[in-house]
C-alpha cells in the first residue's frame, strides 16, 4: 500500500464571545488576579453561551477550516472530533457536526484523550489519508469544559474555558506535512484528572450530584509535575523519530495548560519566546480545543511560513499524551 505524504491544507477557530475575567472570578471564589496569573499566566477565558453545544462551537471552526482548504463539505471523507464535552453520550458530537454541516460523504466518530485528544486525531486521520483509505480528513478539537467546570473550587474553576479548533488533512507535495507522531498513557495516573460522575461506574443519582462528582476534580500538583516531565521529552521523542533535532524547530504549538508548563518545554527544547505560540492568558486551558485554536492564531497572524517545522504537543487527563513534527 503506497505511503502519500499528508499535511494540513486547512485550519480554523471558534472561541465564543462571553468573556470570564479573572476580576469575575474574584468575585465568585477566593481568589485574585495577580494569584492566578503568576502561577498559571491566565487573564481570562471564553464561556459559550446558553444555547451553545459543543457541536455549534465546532461548526463554526470547521467551516473556517474547509474554507481555507478551499474545499466544501461534500468533499470530506471522515470527521473525527476530539471532545471530553459531547453534546451528549451517543450520537456522537462528530455525527451532529457532520449533519450540521452537510458533509453527507463522511463517516463521522469522537475521539476521547482530553487534552491530547486533537494529537491523537491527527495521528489517526493523516495515516487514513496517507494509505489512500481517505482523501480529506477533518480533525476538530471542541470543547464546552465551562459545563463540567465546578465555579465553587477555586483551583480549577481559574482554569479552564471553552472553544474549538480544526484543520483539514490532506495530501501535500514531497517534503511536506507530518513527519512523525509520539503517542503515549499511563492509565495508572487516571485518578488524577478526571469527571467521575455520570458514566457505567457512577450513574447521576441525587447523591452523585449533590457530591459534585459531575465536576472536573484534578490533583494539581501531580498532574503539573507529570507534565513538565512529559511536555518536553515528548517533543524530543517525536523530533528523534522524524530524524530532526531541537535546532529545526521553527515554531512550537504547545497545549495551553498553564505558562510554567510550556517554559519548562522551551527551556527543554532550548527555544526563544518568538519559537512559541502562546495564547492562554486569552483562553486558559480549553483541553483538546487548545492546540487546534493555537495553530490556527498562528497561521492567522503569519507566524507559519511553507517549509517551517512545526511541533505540537500535549498531555491530558487519561493520563495520555502527543507530539508531532509537521513540515509546513
Amino acid at each position: 500500500m503506497s505511503l502519500y505524504p499528508v499535511g494540513i491544507i486547512g485550519t480554523g477557530k471558534y472561541v465564543p464571545e462571553r468573556i470570564l475575567t479573572n476580576q469575575e472570578l474574584e468575585q465568585m471564589v477566593d481568589t485574585n488576579d495577580e494569584w492566578i496569573v503568576t502561577r498559571t499566566g491566565i487573564k481570562e477565558r471564553r464561556m459559550a453561551a446558553a444555547d451553545q453545544a459543543t457541536s455549534d462551537l465546532a461548526l463554526h471552526a470547521s467551516r473556517q477550516a474547509i474554507e481555507a482548504a478551499g474545499l466544501t463539505a461534500e468533499d470530506i471523507d471522515l470527521i473525527i472530533v476530539a471532545t471530553i464535552t459531547p453534546d451528549m453520550f451517543f450520537p456522537s458530537t462528530a455525527c451532529l457536526l457532520q449533519h450540521k454541516l452537510g458533509a453527507k460523504q463522511a463517516a463521522a466518530f469522537d475521539l476521547s484523550a482530553a487534552c491530547s485528544g486533537f494529537i491523537y486525531g491527527l495521528a489517526t486521520g493523516s495515516n487514513m489519508v496517507a494509505s489512500g483509505m481517505y482523501k480529506h480528513v477533518l480533525v476538530v478539537g471542541a470543547e464546552s469544559l465551562s459545563r463540567i467546570t465546578d465555579y465553587t473550587d477555586r483551583n480549577t474553576c481559574i482554569l479552564f474555558g471553552d472553544g474549538a479548533g480544526a484543520v483539514v488533512l490532506g495530501q501535500v507535495a514531497e517534503g511536506r506535512g507530518f513527519r512523525s507522531f509520539e503517542l503515549g498513557a499511563d492509565g495508572s495516573g487516571g485518578e488524577l484528572l478526571k469527571v467521575e460522575g455520570g458514566g457505567s461506574r457512577v450513574p447521576a443519582t441525587e447523591e452523585s450530584l449533590a457530591s459534585r462528582r459531575h465536576y472536573i476534580h484534578m490533583a494539581g500538583n501531580e498532574v503539573f509535575k507529570f507534565a513538565v516531565r512529559i511536555m518536553g521529552s515528548a517533543a524530543e521523542d517525536a523530533l528523534k523519530k522524524a530524524g530532526m533535532s531541537k535546532e529545526d524547530i521553527d515554531l512550537l504549538v504547545p497545549h495551553q495548560a498553564n505558562i510554567r508548563i510550556i517554559q519548562s518545554a522551551m527551556n527543554r527544547l532550548n527555544l526563544s519566546e518568538d519559537k512559541a505560540m502562546i495564547n492562554l492568558h486569552n483562553y486558559g486551558n480549553m483541553s483538546a480545543a487548545s492546540i487546534p485554536v493555537a495553530l490556527a492564531e498562528a497561521v492567522e497572524q503569519g507566524r507559519v511560513n511553507e517549509g517551517d517545522c512545526l511541533v505540537l504537543v500535549g498531555f491530558g487527563g487519561g493520563l495520555t499524551w502527543g507530539a508531532s513534527v509537521l513540515v509546513w
